[in-house]
């Protein structure tokens, strides 16, 4: 379902790092001085009956321990995010970076220091008292139980931070999200937009104010306008579309007013680069990326080609299957398709390309094709032999050896009877 801008900004800001950093480190902040407020309601004696004196030393470990982790984390960190730059792809960092796992355990590490450390100084201060004290054992022990258990999770979580297989798993799941949206939501709640001939005439282009990737379409905004204006609005730059000052994001047909360009420029958003969220065709590119890198000369690693065709049958047959009619929320607005042959060109047609020399790449590429071309919608069928035929030629003309040849071209034998 697509977001109101503002929502869409509100998810980007919670994935930064800073972010969680900051509330966990409110949050441990508050329970340090939380003993002072509930220090009065304890009774007397109670601090040396369960050893709460011994709150200083514990705190120290942990203010001089947790420094060093939370460095040693970073650095390990972003390690992590170069191997993933340079093996897999750099596009896939960016999900690297907003991993919630390694937000989690960072944001743990920083607030358990700024928790000892604020401990610490009111300690000093006298400001606990001998009840006080009772408190902030009892909150100490359970920063430490938490520190215990956020580490073990963080041993078992770095043997797989910045592989190939892991970092591919991401993209994937990432790719799978953006995929599941847009299938509720085929024309983004709109109606669709299947010929740019179908735009009328007098229609007014609405230019973007600069040139990138539109990242976020606010389609209630769009459709609030349409009925304000009594028209209809044409999108033809949905998520994933690089825009420039020639290439309209829409264009508007108004009947009851002057056409609010700069309402209409605001429900888009556009910036440098694309994003996961609202684009499954970008979630493809990226595997397609990891696999075309894993085919290089420098990296000869067919065997990751082959998974991420796996993945990506794993992804397109949701696409392929026939789906019910969308829910149209905002008729006033409508709104071209992802086509499948825009689906399938964007992951298969660089395996193929660098893959074109390697027998058992093109083996299960077209056994995938295959499966795809089996499932159902009558375009996705076409699109699925086009490419097996493609990649066919491709095979024949890259491999010198016949058999392998021959090996590819039983493969794609049953392509004959669709």
């Amino acid at each position: 379902m697509m977001t109101s801008r503002w929502k869409w900004l509100l998810g980007l800001l919670t994935r930064r790092l800073w972010f969680r950093a900051t509330l966990i480190s409110l949050l441990a902040v508050a329970s340090a001085l939380i003993s002072i407020v509930v220090a009065p309601f304890l009774p007397e004696g109670l601090s040396a009956k369960i050893g709460a004196d011994a709150v200083d030393s514990i705190l120290t470990i942990i203010a001089s321990s947790m420094l060093a982790v939370t460095t040693f984390s970073l650095s390990t960190t972003v390690a992590a995010y170069s191997a993933a730059t340079s093996h897999v792809t750099p596009r896939a960092t960016k999900l690297l970076i907003e991993d919630a796992t390694t937000q989690n355990v960072l944001a743990t590490f920083v607030g358990s220091f700024l928790f000892s450390l604020v401990a610490i100084i009111t300690l000093s201060m006298g400001a606990y008292g001998e009840r006080g004290r009772v408190v902030l054992f009892v909150v100490t022990i359970a920063v430490v139980l938490l520190i215990v258990v956020t580490l073990l999770r963080w041993i078992d979580y770095l043997l797989r931070l910045g592989r190939v297989g892991e970092t591919t798993e991401q993209v994937e799941k990432a790719a799978e999200r953006a995929f599941a949206s847009r299938l509720e939501n085929p024309y983004l709640g709109g109606t669709p937009l299947m010929q740019h001939n179908s735009i009328p005439v007098g229609a007014v282009p609405v230019l973007p104010v600069n040139v990138g990737y539109v990242q976020n379409v606010d389609v209630a905004a769009i459709s609030a306008i349409a009925e304000r204006c009594e028209g209809e609005v044409f999108l033809t730059a949905i998520p994933g579309t690089l825009v420039d000052f020639n290439r309209p994001l829409a264009w508007c047909a108004c009947f009851g007013e002057e056409v609010p360009i700069e309402d209409l420029q605001q429900a888009f958003t556009v910036a440098n680069e694309r994003t996961y969220d609202q684009d499954p065709r970008f979630g493809l590119s990226v595997l397609a990326e990891i696999a075309s890198r894993a085919l290089s000369p420098a990296m000869n690693d067919p065997g990751t080609a082959i998974d991420v065709i796996g993945r990506s049958v794993r992804l397109l047959s949701t696409w392929a299957a026939d789906r019910d009619t969308a829910e149209i929320r905002h008729p006033r607005v409508k709104v071209p398709e992802i086509s499948p042959g825009e689906l399938l060109d964007d992951i298969y047609h660089p395996i193929a390309r660098d893959g074109a020399t390697m027998a058992e790449v093109h083996v299960r590429l077209q056994k995938a094709l295959l499966s795809l071309a089996r499932m159902g919608e009558p375009r996705f069928r076409t699109e699925a032999v086009r490419h097996s035929r493609l990649a066919m030629k491709r095979a024949e003309l890259a491999m010198t050896f016949q058999p392998d040849v021959d090996r590819v071209r039983q493969a794609a034998q049953p392509f004959e009877t669709l």
